[in-house]
């Protein structure tokens, strides 16, 4: 697992042993990236809920990113994001929340609002769209903000929950995510991409 490009590109990061945490495999988060690079500039602070490793909040951090929030329940795994954080020189942007995100939502509002939020919650979690709704709910991003999910091809979200709606959808083998804007942002123009033998569609 590695930082794909920007100011920490090539720079290996730690994940833990065992399966609790499935970080984002690197294809998923190359093609991810390239379709957000579609909406401008990255710039902006990030919210990276069910963070594990760090990976997709140190991606947008060398990108970009002027700061970096990272909720991740597990203490350990709290300590892997903050050697990460130390290891690609971003500790000085992040702050590190050991607390469920449900937690957070409720508690820690005071943090926002976002620019970009990020969920890559673990497999097919069946709560994903609860957690959906409250961000919305509490507030957690602002007219221009991206909600990035990361999840299984059989976990089906809709396409719009209150306050969201879904822009991007893309499947590639068996990961999949969708990006909602708050309110109405339009798509980008679709840029020519590598082809995929797994099925993609764009809304």
């Amino acid at each position: 697992m590695r930082v794909i490009t920007g100011r920490a590109k090539g720079h290996k990061l730690k994940a833990p042993k065992g399966l609790g945490t499935r970080p984002m495999l690197d294809r998923v988060k190359e093609s991810l990236f390239a379709v957000l690079e579609g909406y401008g500039r990255f710039s902006g602070r990030v919210l990276d809920l069910y963070a594990g490793t760090g990976s997709l909040g140190i991606e947008f951090l060398s990108r970009g990113a002027s700061t970096a929030d990272f909720v991740e329940q597990s203490a350990h795994v709290c300590t892997i994001i903050r050697d990460n954080l130390r290891h690609t020189k971003f500790e000085a942007q992040a702050r590190v929340h050991t607390m469920r995100v449900e937690r957070f939502l409720h508690t820690q509002r005071e943090h926002g609002p976002f620019d970009y939020i990020m969920l890559d919650p673990p497999y097919a979690d069946p709560t994903i769209e609860q957690t959906i709704g409250l961000v919305a709910a509490m507030g957690m991003g602002h007219a221009e903000s991206l909600v990035i999910v990361g999840h299984s091809p059989r976990v089906v979200l809709a396409d719009s929950y209150p306050g969201l709606n879904r822009i991007k959808f893309r499947r590639l083998g068996d990961s999949c995510f969708s990006i909602f804007a708050w309110g109405d942002l339009a798509p980008p123009p679709v840029a020519a991409e590598p082809s995929d033998e797994a099925t993609t569609r764009h809304l």
